[in-house]
């Protein structure tokens, strides 16, 4: 009889021990956003630690910058005094042209091409639409010589600037030297070299906020990355191109042959350099002729697969997007924006807008 109570107890321990083996396990909770998979290609390190690329014949340094910041900015480098390159590279627009097809230059004179972002020119391999500039110094006689857009000859350009005391002292302190064509397309690229871009929600997720990107933005992102948005095999790398010109089907036939001008080849006609996707959203209208107003529409050019082109790139073919892919892969893009770029009081005018020394 005494032996009863040990019994019970040891029953009742029994059975706990196997309520609680048995017991369900309370599931830990699913994540709030499941996020998709990164592409290998998509960039994973934080962009801001990147170094523009410096050549040894043209050092970075703060005087030099500066110069280049001020000529910029500084209509006299025109042949009527209207038009610098800020005209057509506005920073509120990312350094491009703001809602405009084709640029004016002097005397109203009108461009052919639309004009590109400036935003992390300094990594670009090739310049001009067509890439046939392989550096900043080079890209900069362009403009500044060119009959529709600047128009100066090389010796008016340095008599103007010798004229101007606060240049002439500038150019003597930065480069031991007056004025020249040289030395002014090598301060502007300097400063080029410092419009350097990469704090935009993209960015801030990559970084690991993973609040940055909208819901529609992050399955954009996967869309672009993946083979059925097939974006990222000509926008890549964390300046989102591979700097090579294509030939995307706009046309059947091209009035500006593009790479072709240069080289010469049937091949080449039609082609013009993967623009980077940095602040896109703030660079409409759309291709090299500006001839797409907005971005949803350059998606949907892409989605249809283009317009019959025997050069077209073997990339381009109908992706059968769905209007709401569509919408997400734009909303991708415009989380491309860094509005911390086009606010940099170290990129804007010297002394305020419209300001000259």
């Amino acid at each position: 009889m005494r032996r009863r109570p040990m019994v019970w107890v040891g029953l009742l321990l029994g059975v706990g021990l196997l309520g609680w083996y048995f017991w369900p396990r309370s599931v830990p909770p699913p994540s709030v956003v499941e996020q998709p998979p990164l592409h290998p290609s998509s960039p994973r390190i934080l962009f801001a630690e990147r170094s523009v690329p410096i050549p040894e014949d043209n050092p970075q340094t703060p005087a030099k910058v500066a110069l280049g910041r001020k000529l910029f900015y500084d209509t006299r480098l025109s042949k009527d005094n209207t038009v610098a390159c800020a005209s057509c590279h506005r920073p509120e627009f990312a350094f491009s042209d703001g809602g405009k097809a084709v640029s004016t230059g002097i005397f109203g004179r009108k461009g052919t091409r639309n004009a590109p972002t400036l935003t992390n020119v300094g990594f670009r391999r090739h310049l001009f639409w067509e890439g046939r500039s392989p550096r900043l110094e080079l890209q900069a006689v362009g403009p500044l010589t060119a009959h529709d857009e600047m128009g100066l000859e090389p010796e008016e350009l340095a008599q103007r600037l010798q004229a101007i005391p606060e240049y002439a002292q500038a150019f003597q302190e930065v480069f031991g030297e007056p004025p020249s064509l040289r030395a002014v397309t090598y301060a502007i690229a300097a400063f080029e070299r410092t419009l350097v871009s990469y704090n935009s929600p993209f960015d801030r997720y990559q970084a690991g906020d993973d609040q940055a990107l909208s819901p529609a933005a992050l399955r954009g992102m996967e869309l672009f990355f993946s083979e059925k948005g097939d974006c990222f095999h000509c926008h890549v790398g964390p300046d989102f191109t591979d700097d090579e010109p294509r030939n995307t089907a706009l046309y059947t036939v091209y009035k500006d042959i593009g790479l072709a001008r240069a080289t010469g080849k049937d091949e080449d006609v039609g082609k013009f350099k993967t623009p980077t996707l940095r602040n896109v959203a703030l660079t409409a209208p759309y291709m090299h002729d500006g001839s797409i107003r907005t971005l949803r529409e350059v998606v949907q050019h892409y989605n249809r697969g283009g317009e019959p082109n025997l050069n077209a790139d073997a990339l381009i073919r109908p992706l059968g997007l769905t209007d709401q892919e569509v919408d997400d892969l734009v909303a991708f893009l415009e989380a491309l924006t860094d509005t911390s770029f086009t606010t940099n009081p170290a990129l804007l005018p010297p002394g305020g807008k419209g300001s000259t020394p």
